[in-house]
Parts: structure tokens; C-alpha cells; sequence
């Protein structure tokens, strides 16, 4: 037997020895949907529940997918023994998302459908899901890895990366390249194309430093050097390692055309970095345009620029967004996030 097959058999037998009201089924990359499901079931108050990678073996619970990659996989729904009820996350559709043609299958199973944005929702009632078991809850942040940098901690950040105080930094803390190699071919739904198109132009009046995390940055990375913008690029082994790296900016960037969240517009918020963003996933649910943050249409090149040299030029305005930022934030905390998921999703089906 390999060793992947015996792992597999062990988490069956697992998870037939234990019980919990609540499983999440995770992809087991030690990455986002991972990195939620572990600050879910570790605030959920009044509910018993486990991380897991499989629903094999459950008997009796609610089986959360909490991907549609983990309920929809190689073709097939992965459905749970019939005494479970199901509920099955879903982030965003892209405009060519073939996994749609499943949704007339899976709501003779499915007893709830979660997603983090009302774009995403309005796409799945479009698509056949009942709009009664549609609920929408934003993803969370964690506000004991995110905070406001003091000034120093700020000057020590950008010293330790080595940056120099003039530059203007902007972070890019995101995987927009396809596959998980170099990342030379972009991702067009995360937008790397529009957000390289910005920094180009603002590079012309601002003299520019771009903090890159995340794999598959290949394509920004040539853009960058092509255009002569000073960056540097990090690669993180806990998606909670990007605080650190926004102590360093001015400003956040977040430019995609089809989103579920992303993290970064919370993080950002959180973090005491202004933020610019598209109308895509949940921006346009928890931004307010020149409150908390800023919003562009999507693909609109000159009006992120437009607005990031807002946050560039008019401190007044930027101390603004940013205490009105942190407002926001304090509500999207994971351990309110999680009551959330209890009293919406899980009390619904116990």
C-alpha cells in the first residue's frame, strides 16, 4: 500500500471513532480553505467540530465542504453517508466555471449553500440553488496576527526588507499566476494584468517598491522589472506570515476581475493599510467608496490610479478610511465570523 492510501484509510477510521456536530472538509494543502477551517471550528462556541479531508466515515453531522473543490472533485460530487446534512461553500464562478452544470445534481443533496459575497450568491440562485438556502457570510481575519504597525515597527519592517524611507510601497500579497511554477502565465481572473497597468503609471509621479507574497508571481515579476519598479518576492509557510509584510505598506492594490474574498481587503483593513479595490467579490459588500476604503470598476486601470494617488496625497482623507478601516475589520474578526456561521448555517440543521 502507498503511503497516500493509508493516510486516507486512517482519516476514515478517524473520523468513524470520533463524533462532532460539525466536520469541515478542507483540501489539506495548508492553505486558505485550510487556514479557515481551522479558525472556524477553533471559535465556534457551542458546537463540537473537526477539521477534515475526507467525509468518508461520517455518520450523523453536518459535513461542511468548505470548498467547492473539496464537494465537486474529478467530475463527481463527493457526497457524505445519507444520515449527515450537507453544506457546501462556495466562493466565486468564473464566467467558463464548467462545475455549474453540477448545481441541477446537487441540490436534491445540498442543505445549505454558503458563499462570502452577494455576487457570488446572486450566481448560484441564477444557476438553480433556491435563494432560502443561499446565506452569505464574509470571510474573517484574524485580528491577533493583524494590527496597526507603531511607527517604528513600520520604519524596522521596510529596514529589514530593505527599503528605502522614499519609496512608496505598494503590496500584491496574492497567487495570480496559473499553476503553482514560476507563475509566467497570469491569471486573468485575479486581474495581475490591470494591476501591473497601475503601478506602471503610478511609478511615473511616485517613486515605487512592490512587496509581492504568494507562488506563481512570474508574470508581475516581469512586468515589474520590464518597467524598472523596485520589489521583492516572499514565499510564506503560514498564510498568517503576510501580517508582517503589510507593516511595510502605503498601500494596497487590489485589482482582480472575480473574487470570493479576497483575504486581503480585511487584511488590509485590519492592518491599518489603505485600500483600493475592485468591485469584485466581497468588496463591494463590506468597502464603502471613500469611507473605509475605495472602490473601481472592474478593468478600470485609470480610476484605481486615480484613486490611489487619493490615498498618496490627502493624509486627511487616508487617517479617515483607515479608522473607519479598523471599524470594519474589528466586525469581520474570526470569532465573530464563526457565531455567524453557528447561528446562520449550523443551528439550522442540528
Amino acid at each position: 500500500m502507498n503511503k497516500q492510501y493509508i493516510k486516507a484509510i486512517k482519516n476514515i477510521i478517524k473520523n468513524r471513532a470520533t463524533h462532532r456536530a460539525v466536520y469541515y472538509v478542507v483540501e489539506g494543502a495548508n492553505w486558505s480553505i485550510d487556514h479557515d477551517g481551522r479558525f472556524i471550528t477553533a471559535n465556534l462556541r457551542n458546537v463540537s467540530s473537526a477539521v477534515v479531508t475526507t467525509c468518508r466515515g461520517i455518520r450523523n453531522s453536518i459535513v461542511h465542504f468548505g470548498s467547492i473543490n473539496t464537494f465537486m472533485a474529478n467530475g463527481q460530487l463527493q457526497l457524505p453517508h445519507k444520515s449527515n446534512k450537507i453544506v457546501v461553500t462556495w466562493f466565486h464562478i468564473t464566467p467558463d466555471d464548467e462545475r455549474v452544470e453540477f448545481i441541477s445534481e446537487a441540490v436534491k443533496y445540498v442543505d445549505l449553500w454558503h458563499t462570502s459575497c452577494n455576487i457570488t450568491r446572486d450566481k448560484l440562485i441564477e444557476f438553480g440553488v433556491p435563494g432560502e438556502k443561499a446565506t452569505v457570510i464574509p470571510l474573517g481575519v484574524n485580528l491577533n496576527a493583524f494590527s496597526v504597525p507603531a511607527p517604528q515597527q513600520k520604519e524596522d519592517v521596510r529596514s529589514k526588507l530593505g527599503i528605502s524611507k522614499k519609496k512608496v510601497v505598494i503590496g500584491s500579497f496574492q497567487k495570480d499566476g496559473n499553476g503553482w511554477d514560476e507563475g509566467l502565465e497570469p491569471k486573468l481572473i485575479k486581474g495581475p494584468d490591470v494591476f501591473c497597468d497601475v503601478v506602471e503609471k503610478l511609478c511615473r509621479q511616485y517613486d515605487l517598491f512592490v512587496v509581492l507574497t504568494g507562488p506563481a508571481r512570474g508574470y508581475v515579476k516581469q512586468r515589474l522589472e520590464r518597467a524598472g519598479i523596485s520589489y521583492s518576492h516572499h514565499f510564506l509557510s503560514d498564510p498568517d506570515e503576510v501580517a508582517w509584510y503589510y507593516k511595510a505598506l502605503d498601500l494596497y492594490i487590489a485589482a482582480g476581475r472575480c473574487e470570493g474574498g479576497p483575504k486581503s481587503l480585511l487584511e488590509s483593513l485590519a492592518s491599518g493599510v489603505p485600500l483600493v479595490s475592485t468591485k469584485a467579490g466581497m468588496a463591494p459588500d463590506i468597502i464603502r467608496d471613500g469611507e473605509n476604503g475605495f472602490l473601481c470598476d472592474v478593468d478600470n486601470v485609470d480610476q484605481i490610479v486615480e484613486k490611489s494617488v487619493t490615498v498618496l496625497e490627502d493624509e486627511a482623507k487616508k487617517e479617515r478610511i483607515v479608522a473607519n478601516g479598523l471599524a470594519t475589520a474589528r466586525q469581520c474578526d474570526w470569532n465573530v465570523i464563526a457565531q455567524r456561521y453557528e447561528d446562520c448555517l449550523y443551528r439550522n440543521l442540528l
